[in-house]
């Protein structure tokens, strides 16, 4: 398994190009959102590997699809600069806080339907350009309300109906923790439709260690699957961002380059 960490959420009294240069000296791939706010050429310099970004700016799987398919194209070109493989997608666009900018809370047969479809044209626009797409499970009861799709169970299901190499989910175990529970149980059934793992312990959102969830035995399935792929920390600190990366890579048996801390 690769380990990475949202530069996001740890560092967070430095600025973002000064956070992805810690994450990458210490041997981490890095994770970013939207790439809009960043400044590319400057994140390009500092010589780290991107593992994942945000892969739209607006639109959304079941209306203003075309604005969608659009920013996903301008991701596309960033990520390309990066060399990040993998674009982000969530079931509908987000906004201030992480709230959805249209919140929708019940989901019809039709809406189903168009999120397939949209999913379907995004898989394709994936594969031209050498990308992927992932779609990623969010909780609804604490950090994101009014998501449609949001269950692990509702990612997992569109992305099996596309059935695309170039769609997978982001299995954000955090989010699932909460609205859903049963996470072994959960990974063994979306095991082939992983593209990337995200972790953070239940409460509180910060690293493995300080919650509820069992990351080690996680760690554990992970391995019995023969998960190759990478798993990000999608985490606040607890309390010191030196400590969190360190008790991240413990949880899944990485190592931190202790010389540069």
């Amino acid at each position: 398994m690769r380990l990475a960490v949202c530069a996001e959420m740890v560092f967070t009294d430095l600025p973002l190009v000064e956070r992805v240069e810690r994450i990458h000296q210490r041997g981490f791939d890095v994770e970013i959102w939207d790439h809009t706010t960043k400044d590319v050429d400057a994140l390009i310099a500092t010589g780290a590997t991107f593992s994942s970004m945000t892969g739209y700016v607006h639109g959304s799987l079941t209306h203003d699809q075309d604005q969608l398919l659009k920013t996903a194209e301008q991701s596309i070109e960033v990520a390309h600069r990066l060399g990040c493989p993998r674009l982000n997608l969530h079931g509908t666009e987000l906004g201030e806080g992480g709230l959805p900018v249209r919140p929708q809370y019940g989901v019809t047969g039709e809406m189903w339907l168009a999120a397939a479809k949209t999913l379907a044209r995004l898989a394709e626009l994936g594969a031209a350009n050498d990308v992927m797409f992932v779609l990623e499970n969010l909780n609804t009861e604490v950090d994101h309300p009014g998501v449609p799709f949001a269950k692990a169970a509702d990612t997992l299901a569109l992305v099996a109906a596309v059935d695309h190499p170039n769609l997978r989910l982001m299995f954000d175990l955090y989010h699932a923790q909460i609205g859903e529970g049963n996470l072994i149980a959960l990974l063994r059934k979306a095991a082939p439709f992983i593209g990337e793992i995200q972790v953070a312990d239940v409460p509180g959102r910060c690293e493995p260690g300080t919650g509820e969830i069992n990351y080690p035995a996680i760690a554990a399935v992970l391995r019995e699957l023969g998960y190759e792929g990478t798993v990000g920390l999608e985490a606040f600190a607890h309390s010191d961002s030196e400590l969190a990366l360190r008790r991240f890579a413990d949880a899944f048996g990485g190592t931190v380059r202790l010389e540069d801390i």
